[in-house]
């Protein structure tokens, strides 16, 4: 494929490195490096304030965004004064002539609606399942007009859309030098994510109580009164928060875990965490739903049991011994390095502007 330049556009609900933005924040980081090593140019528009090494990175100032996953599936359209989201299009706007392609990453109605008012060609990579009516026409209306130009993390976000629509499955990957392999298990269990109901952190609490082992979880706290409610909820809980860290912080700490719990309460589009455990060896323990669903083998790279059972929960961690941890890293290296995502990143764009052409 011929080089391209490429313009990221960062998720509106925070600045990237801040921990915000969840997933979203590591898979602009691993495509852009996928796509970077392949020799595409590629320039990342973010929220002032924002981290990213070794890019080119355009701050834009502005209000952020609330979160989609906090509001209702009927909840309008709002932006709030002197919005970055609004300011970070603006910019696009100005500048699209000098790219090939502009990927958007904010699961946000704005950036579809603007769609057909741009020349230059945008993708728009969906980070999360269907969450409201605005949004999912929004996307439905992108599909039907700019075929190819969606794409999602696995099969199982996408079927949360009741509308259907043609999408690609981009899957994900990471930057497999950036994690270590870790044969020897600790006498803990790992949780990894964002602090918020939607990700189910309470079940992964009670669970690693009834067996006695202790539980470090490692995330930034998005809802303060919902950590402060588990804390008050399970006071004997050998529970501590090790807070946000950066992706080398926390392979070092993740490694020796005996495994990884995973219990949304939601359809997670992919689940990064599951391919960060695997990638340091560490066996996913995931309730049957979403992305992880399609990342575990179940008997083999990990257990997948049933959504919100902690009783199933607490069988799996007691048969984590069956589970061989270099298989689990060799589960990362053979379907989710940045070979392979920057692989399917390429066939994503070349639909594209294939179409782009015979326009």
């Amino acid at each position: 494929m011929r080089s391209l330049k490429l313009l990221f556009v960062s998720t509106s609900v925070g600045a990237l490195g801040s921990g915000l933005g969840g997933g979203v924040e590591l898979t602009l980081r691993n495509l852009a490096i996928a796509l970077h090593q392949r020799g595409h140019s590629v320039t990342v528009v973010a929220p002032d304030g924002s981290k990213l090494e070794s890019f080119s990175l355009v701050e834009i100032v502005g209000n952020l965004q609330t979160t989609a996953q906090s509001q209702g599936r009927e909840a309008p359209i709002t932006m709030p004064s002197n919005p970055v989201i609004g300011n970070l299009w603006s910019y696009v706007r100005q500048v699209q002539s000098c790219y090939d392609l502009i990927l958007n990453f904010a699961y946000d109605w704005l950036p579809f609606y603007l769609t057909p008012f741009f020349t230059t060609p945008i993708a728009h990579l969906v980070s999360m399942g269907s969450l409201s009516d605005a949004m999912d026409q929004a996307i439905l209306d992108v599909a039907d007009s700019f075929p190819n130009t969606i794409a999602v993390h696995s099969h199982a976000q996408a079927q949360t859309f009741e509308m259907g629509f043609t999408y690609f499955n981009l899957q994900n990957g990471l930057d497999l030098s950036q994690y270590q392999f870790c044969l020897e298990a600790g006498d803990f269990l790992a949780w990894v994510g964002r602090i918020a109901p939607e990700k189910g952190l309470e079940d992964a609490v009670q669970a690693a109580a009834q067996t006695g082992l202790p539980l470090k979880i490692f995330g930034v706290i998005q809802d303060a009164a919902y950590w402060q409610q588990i804390q008050t909820d399970y006071p004997q809980a050998a529970m501590e928060w090790m807070g946000f860290l950066s992706t080398q912080e926390l392979q070092k700490a993740l490694g020796p875990a005996q495994a990884l719990l995973m219990t949304p309460k939601w359809v997670e589009a992919f689940g990064n965490v599951a391919i960060e455990a695997l990638a340091c060896g560490v066996p996913v323990i995931a309730y049957r739903r979403g992305g992880p669903a399609e990342i575990i083998q179940s008997g083999y790279s990990g257990w997948l049991v049933e959504p919100d059972s902690v009783e199933e929960l607490v069988q799996a961690i007691h048969k984590i011994p069956q589970i061989s941890r270099t298989i689990c890293h060799r589960e990362a290296e053979m379907h989710y390095s940045l070979a392979a995502l920057g692989d399917r990143a390429e066939a994503w764009f070349k639909l594209i502007l294939q179409n782009e052409a015979i326009d």
